[in-house]
């Protein structure tokens, strides 16, 4: 599905970071700073992610068998800047931005940093703009947390053929988990998302002032569930899979879909502050219009 592959991209950067001290050095970020740890106060977040996904593969209308289609790929930057606000560590405050950047018709995927607005197979553009908290609700569960980010659209609303971005005001609540086992070597992690689009479908008559198609979303739930297994070989790296079951579930606006993901990746520590990231997603199966196309990450993360 390609207009919720970036919402899934995102998880792939808070969920991988976590390993376990090597016998007698300091503790690097990425194992510190596990996907529930929030920040110290005065302390600062700073992630730049970028994801591509391409699809040549859709399944049809109402199920879930596939059909070959032109090209289609989507190009995402996220940055998220947080810090710590409370002095028991508690509470984090932040921003998210994301920037993308949409190719259709058959053009080669690297064609989205082109970022085109052409009129007809490409557009980009700033998108949308969310503030966020971090919470760790309870003392004495140390690796349970959640964030709360709206999603505001910042785009220009046109009557357009091509898709850039949901046009729907988006409240995501993301709740984490993580258990270690195996000599503190291993690691699986479970994120559940509650997503709810507001706003309300689009009649034909609005077709002339704007773009239906980025309206597809509204008054929906958008629920995935995820889990991730890594291995700490190191105190600077983490490898994983992980697997992602997502259901966008119809509350008055006549349109659901779903899909699985199977992926992988893995993160190093650069430097005392900076940590890198890759992953690679593939959507296995989904139905209702559901991309079947992969998605290729890289993130970059500064902790200071």
């Amino acid at each position: 599905m390609k207009r919720v592959i970036t919402t899934v991209a995102l998880a792939f950067l808070a969920f991988t970071g976590f390993a376990q001290e090597e016998e007698g050095g300091e503790k690097s970020n990425i194992q510190e700073f596990t996907p529930s740890k929030l920040l110290n106060k005065g302390q600062w977040d700073v992630k730049f992610f970028n994801s591509l996904y391409s699809e040549t593969k859709q399944t049809v209308a109402g199920g879930g068998a596939s059909r070959d289609i032109d090209r289609q790929s989507f190009f995402t930057n996220t940055t998220e800047i947080y810090t710590g606000v409370s002095s028991n560590s508690r509470i984090n405050v932040g921003l998210i931005f994301q920037i993308r950047s949409n190719t259709f018709g058959g053009a080669n995927a690297l064609s989205v940093f082109n970022f085109e607005n052409n009129g007809t197979d490409s557009r980009s553009g700033l998108t949308t703009f969310a503030p966020s908290i971090r919470v760790q609700p309870f003392a004495s569960v140390a690796n349970f947390s959640f964030t709360s980010s709206l999603y505001l659209p910042v785009f220009k609303d046109e009557a357009v053929p091509r898709y850039l971005d949901k046009r729907s005001t988006f409240w995501e609540t993301k709740f984490f988990y993580d258990k270690t086992f195996g000599a503190n070597k291993w690691q699986v992690f479970y994120e559940a998302d509650f997503g709810f689009n507001f706003g309300e479908k689009g009649s034909e008559a609005d077709a002339l002032t704007e773009n239906i198609g980025e309206r597809f979303a509204n008054n929906s739930l958008f629920l995935p569930l995820s889990v991730f297994l890594s291995y700490f070989p190191s105190s600077k790296s983490t490898l994983f899979v992980n697997t992602q079951q997502a259901f966008l579930i119809d509350l008055g606006n006549g349109f659901e879909q779903n899909y699985t993901q199977l992926g992988f990746g893995g993160k190093y520590q650069l430097t005392d502050v900076l940590n890198v990231e890759a992953s690679y997603g593939k959507f296995v199966r989904g139905n209702n219009f559901q991309g079947l196309g992969q998605t290729f990450s890289l993130g970059l993360r500064a902790l200071f």
